[in-house]
């Protein structure tokens, strides 16, 4: 008999909120639809292990079935089937009770709805007209129903025809929705959605190749794999099992570095295979690439607020029932289980890493350059990772050897303690770039370690303010005598007036692009370089900090920050300042004089009001500092102009410049050609 009906909630908003969920991300209808499938068959198996059931479950499948034709698209099964009693329960009497309640509590978060509340069967209503269903229950004589619904709160219920248990949910889809008639965009979306779970998914044939085309066989497609590997025991598992899984998960992806098992069952369910994944560039260091299910129903790639945010690095599959579905994100940060499983998957991974370390170092060490950027991001972003973390964090140098961090402060702390006794880490980021920075330090006795990734800045920052007793120093940064200060720096012999000089000289032939350069002098010693150019380190760190935080921006915008250190005790820069003198002194010298001169009556006119406040001191007498000042500035002008000529035709010192900043990789273009030709003539 043909029964008419509303369907049991008491307000009109339910279906526009299930519409207006479904329209951000309708296409999880069809993951709902046969999920509810596949639950019917796993009913039938559970009743059946009971006794209730007495019929065979070795062919229970789900048939998803397009009809582009037709507009429709039917999800049938062969499970427990419905009497019309049950489709009158769980169909037409939504959530079964408090409708009222829930739509007060979830109509401005529609988001929550599908998932909760037993509502997955409606999620059908947001790409549908109407949808039907045709059950027949497994229990004898229960004769088969036809339930109908056009989206609103009225349905139709009536005997039908099924000559088998099961349901079929039949959509008829609406116009904008027809690209869900289509078989390839349902075998895409199932292949999305169901490619794991429990029960075989057909849909459609398979199909070859023949007479230039692709055509159906008389093979059912099976979408999915009913048992995959994270379902399994680990001692049931071969390693080539588990880089199978892998790259049935990613394709186009290099063998995983190593991978985790998890299987825990108290206190919450989570079971799941997690792989570090090998980076070969830094563009492939992508997020959201851990797959999380629900009972092997597919849920989201986006787990952020299920792990710790470096923990998303890595690839493979969660599955846990005890995860909500469909919630914000602050609600899983607040849900206990979610903490739970977040602590447990860190402590997985931390002990699964030191006992790599400890195990099988060899193989270890040959892993560590590709996971090192994953231990490094969970140590700045996770304090009781990062406290884990140091027992097995590694260091190589640029001989290529391995420490574990306590190793090598062991190793280096008597060579490398600096006066204020602190324990100095020499690093360099690209050992070819640095070489010669590399071999003075070497010389002078210091292992220098090789740091060149993504992360090192914000990781020395890291370890510097955790070890408040350890320094790390780029090789470049200084000369090698200042590297590690032992002492005092060693003093100058040269007068004021052969500084001065000496920095005029060079000051002159300097750059006037690519950075902001400062002449240094210092006595290294004979065999050092007679110049070399040294980065500012704090400014270095900051300039690289602004590259990965917009805030320290301004930073970036510098130019860099450059010292040309001229050694004083190499004989190359002794026999510039002694041709300098002897060709530059009868003209420097009635230079300097006047300079001395006008010098002296400036600080003799501030010493007569130098106990006056400023607004007291007479304006003569601020008009008479301005001119002398301006004396001062002019002869100091025609000074440098002389020096810059000298130097401009002294070959010697543009050859100096031009290797310390060839040793740099700042000698480009027109300064390089220069330098090329310079060069060949001075060996001529």
């Amino acid at each position: 008999m043909k029964t008419k009906g509303k369907i049991g909630v008491s307000t009109q908003d339910l279906f526009p909120i299930i519409k207006k969920f479904l329209y951000s991300d309708h296409e999880i209808f069809l993951r709902e639809l046969v999920s509810n499938a596949v639950d019917a068959t796993q009913k039938l198996k559970t009743l059946a292990s009971t006794g209730e059931f007495k019929g065979g479950t070795d062919n229970l499948r789900v048939t998803v079935k397009a009809d582009p034709k037709a507009g429709t698209l039917t999800i049938s099964d062969n499970g427990i089937g419905m009497t019309a009693e049950e489709v009158d329960k769980y169909i037409n009497q939504i959530a079964f009770s408090g409708a009222e309640e829930f739509m007060k509590k979830y109509k401005d978060n529609a988001q929550a709805i599908i998932g909760h509340f037993g509502l997955g069967f409606y999620s059908a209503f947001m790409v549908s007209d109407k949808v039907e269903i045709v059950t027949r229950s497994y229990k004898e004589d229960a004769p088969a129903v036809r339930w109908s619904c056009t989206g609103t709160t009225d349905f139709t219920m009536e005997e039908a025809e099924r000559a088998e248990r099961g349901t079929d949910v039949i959509l008829h889809l609406s116009k904008e929705e027809k690209e869900f008639s289509e078989e390839e965009r349902v075998e895409w979306l199932l292949r999305k959605y169901c490619r794991f779970l429990p029960v075989e998914i057909v849909c459609g044939k398979e199909k070859e190749w023949k007479d230039g085309a692709y055509h159906d066989t008389d093979r059912d497609l099976i979408i999915n794999d009913t048992h995959p590997a994270w379902t399994r025991k680990p001692s049931e598992l071969k390693a080539e099992d588990y880089e199978k899984f892998y790259h049935d998960l990613y394709p186009a992806a290099a063998d995983p570095l190593f991978h985790i098992h998890l299987n825990v069952d108290y206190p919450f369910t989570l079971t799941g295979i997690l792989y570090f994944p090998k980076i070969n560039s830094r563009l492939e260091l992508q997020k959201n690439k851990i797959q999380l299910y629900s009972n092997q129903v597919y849920v989201t790639d986006s787990v952020e607020g299920i792990v710790p945010d470096y923990l998303t690095l890595l690839h493979g599959v969660i599955d846990s029932p005890d995860i909500p579905l469909n919630v914000s994100r602050s609600y899983l940060q607040s849900d206990r289980n979610v903490k739970k499983i977040s602590a447990h998957i860190t402590k997985k991974v931390a002990d699964s890493i030191e006992g790599l370390f400890k195990n099988e170092r060899a193989d270890f060490e040959k892993k560590w350059d590709d996971l090192k950027i994953f231990i490094q991001y969970g140590m700045l972003t996770d304090e009781k990772f990062a406290e884990r973390a140091e027992k097995f964090y590694l260091l190589k140098n640029t001989d290529k050897k391995y420490y574990g961090l306590e190793e090598y402060v062991n190793a280096i702390k008597e060579a490398q303690t600096d006066k204020d006794k602190k324990t100095v880490f020499l690093y360099a980021q690209a050992a070819d770039d640095q070489y010669a920075y590399i071999q003075a330090a070497k010389a002078k006795g210091y292992d220098v370690l090789i740091m060149d990734g993504s992360l090192e800045t914000p990781f020395i920052n890291f370890l510097e303010q955790k070890h408040s007793d350890w320094r790390f120093v780029r090789v470049d940064s200084e000369p090698a005598d200042r590297l590690i200060p032992k002492d005092a720096d060693k003093q100058l012999t040269w007068t004021a007036e052969e500084q001065k000089r000496m920095r005029g000289l060079f000051d002159t032939q300097l750059p006037k692009t690519g950075g902001m350069y400062h002449v240094e002098l210092q006595a290294m010693g004979e065999a050092a370089e007679p110049v070399l150019v040294a980065r500012s380190e704090y400014m270095r760190r900051m300039k690289e900090m602004a590259e990965i935080n917009p805030e320290m921006s301004f930073y970036g915008q510098m130019g860099d920050q450059l010292n040309l250190v001229v050694n004083t005790d190499h004989r190359l820069v002794k026999a510039i300042l002694e041709r300098a003198g002897k060709a530059l002194d009868g003209q420097l010298t009635p230079l300097q004089a006047k300079i001395a001169d006008l010098q002296k009556q400036k600080k003799e006119i501030e010493d007569l009001s130098k106990d006056l406040k400023e607004a007291d001191k007479p304006a003569s007498d601020k008009d008479r500092i301005d001119e002398l000042q301006k004396q001062i500035a002019a002869v100091e002008k025609e000074e440098r102009e002389l020096l810059g000529r000298y130097a401009a035709d002294d070959k010697t010192i543009g050859q100096l410049i031009d290797l310390a900043l060839l040793s740099n990789g700042l000698l480009k273009g027109e300064a390089l050609h220069a330098f090329l030709k310079r060069s060949v003539d001075l060996m001529k």
